[in-house]
């Protein structure tokens, strides 16, 4: 049986004995085996299979081959669900906790319907509701360790989408597709930030950047999703690991020009304190720097126009062909 949690990964687990340790492991197959995806913190996968044992009455393997569902008349609130793991399972939750039952550790298992409700058409915080495992996947689980388990539960739920694939191409159809100015593609995650970031490189760049390279692009869920390290170096940028990172990072060989660029949604244009801090950090860069404030469209603009450091350019992607110029006596460049 394939171990899912390492006992160093968590203490609680570490702590329990070795019959109980193989319960959960075991549990935790078989939740994979219906389409649970298992990518959480060992302590959080933990939490799920315990509590999906206890809404089956599992306290050991054998039990098992008799689990109880919903068709039994069995079901535990989340208050039952906490007694229950505290006194099988080696557990210590307090009965305070009792909505992380529903929001945390069932909430993949009842949103792939393996877990139902007892009430489902009652309120979300009502405290009589209770959970039991699905009588359709209850009965495979009495069956599980029979020969040819697997290829019963692929038979059985063979026109059920397992969830990890649905949540797979829901984090596909939430993304942000960005064409590089050099050729190649990325992903970002889906938000009005990342897709003024698509349009800084697909519209911004190709525009103003005088075939410049995208050199780094820090993604809401992912601050290092694109970074070209070695070529900043070169450029002796100041260390990437910096909190102080712009949004995005392009460098132009033709003008030696550096287009230090943030992306404002709903915060953080480049103004007189934040160009000091960039230009603190950016003293020794051999490249001469463009400072640039990307928004959305023009309504944006105006809620930070005050903001605006002078010696900076603004680009608002809902009118591309335009720049709007804060110094005064010349266009788009580097200040000395």
């Amino acid at each position: 049986m394939k171990k899912y949690i390492n006992p160093a990964e968590s203490k609680t687990f570490g702590e329990k004995p070795a019959d109980i340790q193989e319960l959960i492991n075991a549990a935790l197959y078989i939740l994979e085996r219906f389409g649970i995806p298992l990518t959480n913190s060992a302590r959080r996968l933990e939490r799920m299979a315990i509590s999906f044992l206890a809404c089956g009455d599992i306290k050991k393997l054998s039990d098992f081959n008799n689990s109880k569902d919903l068709n039994y008349g069995y079901s535990l609130k989340t208050r039952d669900i906490i007694s229950y793991v505290n006194k099988h399972f080696y557990e210590n939750i307090s009965s305070g906790s009792y909505d992380d039952i529903r929001r945390k550790d069932l909430k993949l298992l009842t949103t792939a319907e393996i877990i139902l409700q007892s009430s489902p058409n009652s309120a979300t915080n009502d405290s009589t509701r209770g959970y039991s495992i699905n009588p359709t996947y209850a009965e495979l689980v009495r069956k599980f360790g029979f020969k040819d388990w697997e290829q019963l539960v692929e038979k059985t739920l063979k026109d059920i989408e397992p969830l990890s694939l649905k949540l797979k191409r829901e984090r596909e159809i939430n993304k942000v597709e960005v064409n590089l100015p050099a050729g190649g593609k990325l992903t970002l995650s889906l938000g009005e930030h990342n897709i003024l970031q698509k349009k800084i490189i697909e519209d911004f760049l190709p525009r103003y950047g005088y075939s410049a390279e995208v050199l780094y692009i820090g993604d809401t869920s992912n601050k290092y999703l694109y970074l070209e390290k070695e070529k900043l170096i070169k450029l002796n940028f100041f260390e990437i690991t910096h909190d102080e990172l712009p949004d995005v990072i392009a460098y132009s060989k033709e003008k030696n020009w550096l287009y230090i660029i943030e992306a404002v949604h709903s915060s953080g244009p480049i103004s007189e304190i934040r160009l000091l801090q960039l230009k603190k950090i950016t003293k020794l860069c051999t490249a001469d720097i463009v400072f640039v404030t990307a928004f959305l469209d023009r309504q944006k603009f105006r809620q930070f126009i005050s903001s605006i450091a002078w010696e900076t350019e603004v680009w608002i992607a809902d009118s591309p062909d335009h720049l709007i110029h804060f110094n005064g006596d010349k266009f788009l460049g580097p200040y000395k």
